[in-house]
């Protein structure tokens, strides 16, 4: 048998609070193969990339890297991670941690130019790798004017830039569209086939689904291994983690709940095949269900607005500076209603982030018309009237926290607020609740979980009270199970009269949100209720500015063109499959073969 290209033995990792972010991993990589890394937040995933990729050293085992012993009994053998790591690339969680210069295709030479490169493949090499992220018109752009998911690609085409023989990748689709994804799974296609040996770590269960073989890490220990097919088929085990199966498994799941004789199963053409066998038994709906009234556009009503943006425009970029002025927002124009529970969704770089920092008045429109909760942001004056009033919780909110306990932290916005003692420690207690850190108020937040990490920084921002809720990807980077609690805090805070508006890249999240706006290169596509704006008609539209439908509703279309009849445009999996299944059916038995699974 070869000799592993990656291996680590009985390795133990913990860091200086007490933390044991790896507890007697032991784990080989062949040469070539193509791992994926799943785990809840917390489980140690990082800390094995960069164990993997060199740049951490264990507390205890043996860690062979490229042939190279670089840990063992004898402690760290620096030499030998020297060489190493000239053949090792990573893609970090965040891209800010790993751009180093001001000009995109600097950062992007950065790596080749340590390694020694001669300077004409240096060229080279940043300009393949700028066309492969979709960036070469940002060649000379400072990165500190881009996108969060534009900057993932600057990061991205830096490591392949030194033509590792080892790529390790930490949740690079985070900041993602749904495009943006698909270009990184593309990459990691060809690499693969090229012979790199490939390690992703990822929150898409859909992108495991690509993989030799998956990984399983929970509390520091590897508790799963094997194909897709076999770690997904452990649904059970998976959800107690906090993980969750593809959706083609769920899919199959809900069916299999509703008495249809589907297989478990991840693969797509396998489950359609059995939905054939089923359709053909006529265990099936077959009613037209697709007229279905749309629910009603938002009012354009600006009495009882939260946010009336008219003609809003803004451009980054200095006229007597190196960069020219590039324009973020081009004449938008939107209303949302008080009370709403709106999503902002778009490719990256299409302006979401520089719109919410506007609606926050954390910066102010070149031209145009912006009102927050009755107030004119272009009104110095009055803008002071917005404090408190709207909550701002960033891409990465984690890096908002600051003090040296929770509760100091929760605290901070409100006592900036000059309000009493007491009605400041009802407020933390309340948005501590809430997210559910009552019992943590003493803890370091430095010490919190990733996710926990995440909830604090919105605690703070709850205790304000705001009347607005601004979120920039909330859900990024974090676990099923954080999403799924996230997404119920939001709805419980949109239930009791607080406007949330959120920037996701998730077409699902956006589905069950009450109003959408998509943006598509700085303009607005359109805007309207979910039912409005993902559907049948719209898909061309979608799909031409880089965005995808629902899962839902992407099944539905599959399934209409196999001949399926009368399933609508279901946003949701529980309406997918009630389309499918209005009802329970009576078991049914054709040619000996049980279709209903009994």
């Amino acid at each position: 048998m070869d000799r592993p290209l990656l291996s680590l033995d009985h390795v133990t990792l913990r860091y200086e609070h007490g933390t044991c972010a790896l507890d007697d991993v032991s784990l080989s990589i062949a040469a070539g193969e193509r791992i994926c890394v799943l785990g809840p937040n917390g489980s140690g995933k990082s800390t094995l990339a960069s164990i993997l990729c060199g740049l951490l050293a264990p507390d205890e085992g043996t860690v062979e890297l490229l042939g190279e012993r670089v840990f063992g009994e004898q402690g760290i053998d620096f030499g030998a991670y020297r060489r190493v790591r000239r053949r090792l690339g990573l893609v970090f969680q965040n891209p800010d941690d790993q751009i180093v210069t001001s000009v995109v295709e600097e950062d992007i030479a950065f790596g080749p130019e340590n390694l020694g490169v001669p300077s004409t493949e240096i060229g080279a090499r940043v300009a393949r790798e700028l066309h492969r992220v979709a960036l070469d018109r940002y060649a000379k752009a400072d990165p500190s004017n881009l996108s969060g998911g534009q900057k993932q690609r600057v990061a991205i085409a830096g490591a392949l830039a030194m033509e590792p023989d080892v790529l390790v990748l930490d949740e690079p689709g985070a900041l993602l569209d749904v495009r943006g994804r698909r270009g990184i799974m593309h990459v990691m296609d060809q690499l693969h086939g090229a012979g790199t040996t490939v390690v992703h770590v990822t929150h898409f269960m859909e992108e495991a689904l690509a993989a030799d073989r998956v990984v399983v890490l929970a509390k520091g220990r590897l508790v799963l291994q094997g194909s897709p097919r076999e770690v997904f088929f452990h649904g059970d085990e998976l959800a107690q983690l906090g993980l969750e199966e593809p959706f083609t498994a769920r899919f199959a799941e809900a069916l299999r709940a509703r008495r249809v004789g589907v297989p478990w199963t991840c693969d797509e053409r396998e489950l359609l095949t059995s939905l054939r066998l089923a359709n053909d038994a006529g265990l099936l709906a077959s009613g037209d269900n697709s007229k279905r009234p749309a629910a009603p556009a938002p009012a354009h009503n600006p009495q009882g607005a939260a946010i009336e943006a008219v003609g809003l425009s803004y451009s980054y970029g200095d006229t007597d500076a190196r960069e020219a002025r590039h324009p973020a927002l081009d004449d938008v124009t939107f209303t949302i209603p008080r009370g709403t529970y709106a999503t902002i969704v778009g490719q990256t770089g299409s302006g979401k982030s520089t719109l919410l920092r506007l609606l926050c008045a954390l910066e102010t429109p070149d031209a145009g018309r912006l009102i927050v909760e009755g107030i004119d942001t272009s009104d110095r004056r009055q803008r002071r009237r917005l404090h408190g009033r709207i909550g701002y919780v960033m891409q990465h909110p984690e890096r908002q926290l600051f003090a040296e306990t929770v509760l100091e932290d929760v605290a901070y916005g409100p006592t900036n607020m000059r309000l009493p003692a007491d009605e400041i420690a009802r407020r933390c207690a309340d948005a501590l609740a809430r997210v559910g850190l009552t019992g943590r108020e003493q803890f370091s937040p430095f010490h919190l979980s990733g996710g926990q990490q995440r909830l604090c920084a919105l605690a703070g921002i709850l205790a304000m009270e705001p009347d607005v809720l601004v979120l920039d990807e909330p859900m990024a980077g974090l676990d099923p199970h954080g999403r799924s609690q996230l997404r119920a805090i939001l709805a419980g805070i949109n239930a009791q009269g607080t406007t949330v508006i959120q920037v996701t890249h998730s077409m699902n999240d956006a589905a069950i949100s009450k109003q959408v706006i998509v943006l598509n290169e700085g303009q607005l596509l359109m805007q309207g209720t979910p039912e409005e704006v993902f559907s049948a008609k719209t898909f061309d539209a979608l799909h031409a500015s880089g965005l995808g439908l629902p899962d839902a509703l992407t099944w539905a279309l599959r399934l209409k063109e196999e001949g399926f009849a009368g399933l609508g445009e279901p946003l949701t999996l529980d309406a997918l499959a009630d389309a499918l299944v209005p009802h329970t059916p009576k078991p049914v038995i054709t040619e000996g073969v049980n279709v209903n699974g009994l």
